[in-house]
């Protein structure tokens, strides 16, 4: 891999985003385990195109994610590929907790009286950080949460995976198309840890190989191919920001 353009580590319980060019990775590392991070994605040249959960599961017939799964856009676009997971198992369905979640999981606490050591919310924190881009609540998608697990039994009820993640494991994106990355580091809303979840993650950027006909995630399942085709489609021609 090449040197990495940028490396940040982001604190548990934060917001971050960044455009990503196309024919960028981004790896984000696990530093401590336990870590989630709960993520969406906007085309940054039209912000009404976004992540699309549903025809990310249904087109590659999977409930969860890991490597070799595309993430789609609502325009039948691939956002980004997962070429590394070293969980093998992205939450889809979980979505982020709330500030009465949080409260009722883990007491209250607000900035003005806890200062640094208030507990954040994912959904509070997904919306700081969209309106930076104009964005609201309207336009919070379903979320992914990498390094959580969320299976079914066979009733179809649903659990949450404690110690899923392990210190040191990543998981690594290339990017097809621009891409705006929205995330926070907030605890999962189905975790059961009896304190908040307050962990770290590492996020570097590089510069991809160039995809070629070999590539896993290309024929991991015949819809991508055919999303990589929407994807040279949409790249040769020009587009005009629209915001």
């Amino acid at each position: 891999m090449n040197e990495a353009i940028f490396t940040d580590r982001i604190p548990g319980a934060s917001h971050w985003s960044l455009v990503v060019p196309a024919g960028h990775s981004l790896k984000l590392t696990d530093l401590e385990g336990g870590a989630n991070v709960s993520m969406l994605f906007y085309n940054p040249q039209n912000l009404l195109e976004r992540y699309n959960a549903p025809d990310s599961l249904k087109c590659q017939h999977t409930f969860k994610l890991a490597t070799g799964n595309c993430l789609y856009s609502d325009m039948g676009r691939i956002f980004c590929s997962i070429v590394r997971d070293d969980t093998q198992w992205i939450d889809t369905v979980g979505g982020v907790a709330n500030k009465s979640k949080v409260a009722e999981k883990w007491g209250a606490r607000d900035y003005q009286k806890d200062r640094n050591a208030w507990l954040q919310n994912g959904y509070d924190s997904l919306l700081v950080e969209v309106a930076k881009y104009g964005l609201g609540k309207r336009d919070l998608a379903a979320n992914l949460n990498l390094f959580s697990k969320v299976f079914t039994d066979d009733e179809g009820n649903l659990s949450f995976a404690e110690e899923h993640s392990k210190a040191g494991d990543v998981i690594e994106l290339r990017f097809e198309i621009d891409t705006l990355v929205v995330f926070t580091t907030c605890p999962h809303p189905m975790n059961p840890a009896a304190e908040y979840p307050n962990h770290p993650i590492e996020v570097s950027m590089y510069k991809a190989a160039p995809l070629t006909s070999d590539d896993t995630c290309l024929n991991h399942r015949p819809e991508n191919t055919r999303g990589f085709e929407n994807n040279q489609r949409y790249l040769a021609t020009p587009h005009v920001c629209s915001h």
